[in-house]
């Protein structure tokens, strides 16, 4: 790629692709993986790809080295207009970055995440931040938590939301993906909740939604697992533990759920919401942080901290027929309103803007 025809800055448009090669997704690595691959799709003249050797992936360590040293000194860096990192950090060495950060929880939730990770992340990611060209984030509640706890200027921040893919969906004549095996071995109806082991997903909450649902014969399954730099918290006694599931597998179990309940304290989006809507599947989050905006009045939403009503919620989204309907058209509708092809097309437009030498992004939304 010649520098002036690919990048308009003396260079092509640098994707770090860091995040989008981890073997595990949480959604950070979604939105990562669904944004480069769009991107590069959009206008493969104009971008180039950049991902550490797999050798500099096993640990973490070896990736932040990586990224801070080794990326900012190869060649595609060199010659690149511009380096976008979609996962909270950018190399401070490089001069022209537009770094994704997905939420202010460093800063508002320091106790969910081990101290290792709360010092760099706390200290490099904010830097970073503070120094990008443009810091693009997920959610209006994202950028008010950055303007607030970061300090940054709110001329500099872009609310670019994530989508969903087509695979999730709420069609019932689609064929298996590779690798799905169904129900996985559920004798009886389900609950889902999709989370990572971590605090501030407050899956404690569920110990009497899990009671409450197995009086009525449903089970609630739990689909995620831990981190090492994440101060987890114990699973809610009663939950069945799916562990990981694969990405393959994700679209079936959403879609064969009763229902699915997210109780966060605190999520910059509530990707998962979203997922499950579009598979059709009612919806119950917590009344907090960014989830009332992300499900945009298409879930039942309740204080996750009061065991009753969120028991109550998800008792009623999967058995009262009434609600479940409700849930289920406004879900879908709420869902088709999100696309990666949409964030994919924001993105390279800001991209485009800043490459041209524009200091200042417009609002893109």
């Amino acid at each position: 790629m010649t520098g002036r025809h690919a990048g308009g800055r003396g260079g092509p448009l640098l994707l770090n692709a860091r995040a989008a090669a981890r073997p595990t997704i949480t959604g950070v690595e979604r939105y990562a993986r669904e944004v480069i691959a769009r991107l590069v799709a959009l206008a493969p003249e104009r971008y180039s790809v950049v991902a550490p050797r797999p050798r500099m992936r096993r640990g973490v360590a070896r990736g932040h080295a990586w990224e801070q040293l080794g990326l900012p000194a190869g060649a595609a860096a060199r010659r690149a207009a511009l380096l976008y990192s979609p996962a909270n950090l950018a190399p401070l060495a490089w001069p022209r970055n537009v770094v994704v950060v997905h939420d202010a929880a460093i800063l508002r939730e320091p106790g969910a995440y081990s101290p290792a990770y709360r010092a760099w992340h706390g200290a490099l990611g904010l830097a970073a931040a503070r120094r990008a060209l443009a810091v693009v984030t997920v959610s209006r509640f994202s950028r008010d938590e950055l303007i607030e706890l970061g300090g940054l200027p709110a001329e500099r921040i872009v609310v670019i939301a994530p989508g969903v893919d087509e695979r999730f969906s709420a069609a019932t004549d689609r064929p298996p993906a590779a690798g799905e095996d169904g129900r996985r071995g559920f004798a009886r109806p389900y609950v889902l909740t999709v989370a990572t082991d971590d605090a501030r997903k407050n899956l404690g909450a569920l110990t009497a939604v899990a009671a409450a649902l197995s009086q009525r014969g449903i089970d609630l399954a739990w689909a995620g697992d831990s981190r090492a730099h994440l101060a987890g918290a114990s699973a809610a006694p009663g939950l069945r533990a799916l562990g990981w599931v694969p990405d393959a597998e994700l679209p079936g179990l959403y879609r064969d759920a009763l229902a699915f309940v997210l109780p966060s304290r605190y999520e910059g989006f509530g990707l998962t919401c979203l997922e499950a809507m579009a598979c059709g599947t009612p919806v119950v989050a917590a009344d907090r942080a960014a989830l009332p905006e992300t499900c945009a009045g298409a879930a039942l939403l309740t204080d996750p901290d009061d065991p009753r009503a969120l028991s109550e919620a998800v008792v009623a989204a999967a058995t009262d027929e009434r609600v479940r309907g409700r849930l289920r058209e406004r879900g879908l509708r709420r869902a088709a309103q999100l696309s990666w092809a949409t964030t994919a097309s924001a993105t390279h437009e800001l991209l485009a803007e800043l490459a041209r030498g524009r200091q200042r992004p417009r609002p893109v939304r």
